[in-house]
């Protein structure tokens, strides 16, 4: 922050975490500078008439660190008239999350809305600008968590909110900080959606490569035919298509140790479920490990490295890793050991990479989506040369791999911007840079 100039004087502002302040700004309590700080409740689920009315209805999973135009679910009048403690708060009302797993979520209101019992309202500011004090919130929000109460589920609660000091400059000045941060702050969450859109279009890229290459081969100029499966498409003339079980040594779906017997877990086997599948080919480590004893017991299986796993059950059905190491995994897992006469383990990952959506789409399933061994066991593969496969496995391996190294240094460009932007805040508002004079905004970043 060198480039933006200091304040002349500062003093201590009391707050620990905060540090000095600008001389001029004024130490105030958040209780002293709201008209109305209040929060919600939450009708009867179990009443539909009080649900799928006109009236906005803000829960914590609305709060987007932004402007709030509009609430996933409304309610009706009568609502309103059976529960006294739902409010409306008016435009440019603060909102933030008071517990649960959007604790310290922000958003300003654009809308006349109520709120459940997680959101605490701050409405109607005495002489003092709304986003400035979103600002402060943002900035200080781990601060501010960490001073929560409860074990289970913090909670930062309205007393608290009331009780916290604040510093601020006069409106004026707290006018410009906003202006200064509102422009900063567009010009860099512009540059992360450039390249949060770059990812995307490499991971389209990515997933083009795969798929050309897994079922047309790396020879252009091969002759094609139709493979019979309309999912398919065409293939190289030499090719064939057969069902896995063709294919494969092993289809097992793994198991859970009885949770009654503390000793077959926290071992030395890692032992995966489908949290644990993130996107990465190979998985080396798991959330959960068991013990041997739970192997030795016929609690669980163990499978042996570049075993290939797919998820059977749940949002994730289709999901495709293979093991890295030697390892085990849940009953929500099917295992694929290959004969590696006929099939190479990283041709098949890849298959079955290219085709997840496609085996969620024909899973059976009626709330979940589910597929078992005999799906598993007769879900068609292309029958090519085990040549042909290692070489179209060398290619993905490379290319894929520099798309990956790419895509990680383009997150790691993000991280850098997002906390950039986040000290950014954090220094206007505490006054540890004065941007009272601050000018254009197309001054570079």
């Amino acid at each position: 922050m060198s480039r933006y100039k200091r304040y002349e004087r500062y003093k201590d502002s009391g707050v620990e975490w905060i540090g000095e302040i600008p001389e001029h700004w004024n130490n105030k309590k958040i209780s002293w500078i709201f008209n109305i700080i209040g929060s919600g409740t939450t009708p009867s689920t179990s009443n539909l008439e009080y649900y799928d009315g006109d009236v906005p209805w803000v829960n914590t999973g609305d709060l987007n660190d932004g402007y709030l135009y509009e609430t996933s679910k409304m309610i009706t009048d009568l609502a309103l008239k059976d529960y006294s403690t739902l409010k409306f708060y008016p435009i440019d009302t603060l909102l933030i999350a008071m517990y649960g797993a959007t604790i310290g979520k922000l958003s300003i209101t654009k809308i006349i809305a109520t709120t459940n019992q997680a959101c605490c309202a701050l409405a109607q500011p005495k002489n003092v600008n709304i986003k400035f004090i979103f600002y402060w919130f943002l900035a200080n929000r781990n601060h501010i968590i960490a001073m929560a109460y409860g074990g289970g589920q913090p909670n930062i609660s309205q007393n608290l909110i009331k009780s916290l000091r604040i510093n601020l400059p006069e409106k004026h000045e707290q006018n410009a900080i906003v202006n200064f941060l509102d422009q900063k702050t567009a010009v860099i969450d512009g540059l992360i959606a450039d390249k949060e859109k770059l990812i995307e279009l490499l991971q389209e890229k990515r997933q083009a490569i795969i798929t050309e290459a897994v079922t047309k081969g790396l020879n252009p100029n091969v002759r094609m035919k139709d493979s019979g499966i309309e999912w398919i498409g065409e293939i190289p003339e030499h090719w064939n298509v057969e069902p896995i079980k063709y294919m494969v040594k092993t289809i097992q779906t793994g198991t859970t140790p009885t949770t009654k017997n503390d000793d077959y877990f926290d071992g030395d086997i890692q032992w995966f479920t489908p949290g644990d599948f993130h996107g990465s080919k190979e998985l080396y480590e798991a959330s959960r490990k068991i013990s041997n004893l739970a192997v030795i017991d016929n609690e669980a299986r163990l499978f042996p490295k570049n075993t290939v796993m797919i998820v059977g059950i749940g949002a994730t059905v289709g999901k495709v890793a293979k093991l890295g190491v030697e390892g085990s995994f849940n009953q929500q897992i099917t295992g694929l050991i290959v004969n590696e006469q006929r099939l190479n383990c990283d041709y098949l990952y890849y298959w079955l990479y290219i085709n997840q959506e496609t085996i969620k789409n024909i899973s059976n399933y009626t709330t979940l989506p589910i597929i078992n061994n005999e799906f598993v066991k007769n879900f068609e593969c292309l029958s090519l040369p085990l040549d042909e496969q290692q070489a179209i496995v060398n290619y993905l391996n490379q290319k894929t791999s520099e798309i990956d190294d790419l895509i990680l240094k383009i997150r790691l460009q993000i991280q850098k911007l997002k906390e950039y932007r986040q000290s950014l805040i954090s220094e206007a508002v505490t006054g540890k840079i004065d941007v009272r004079e601050f000018g254009s905004i197309s001054e570079v970043i």
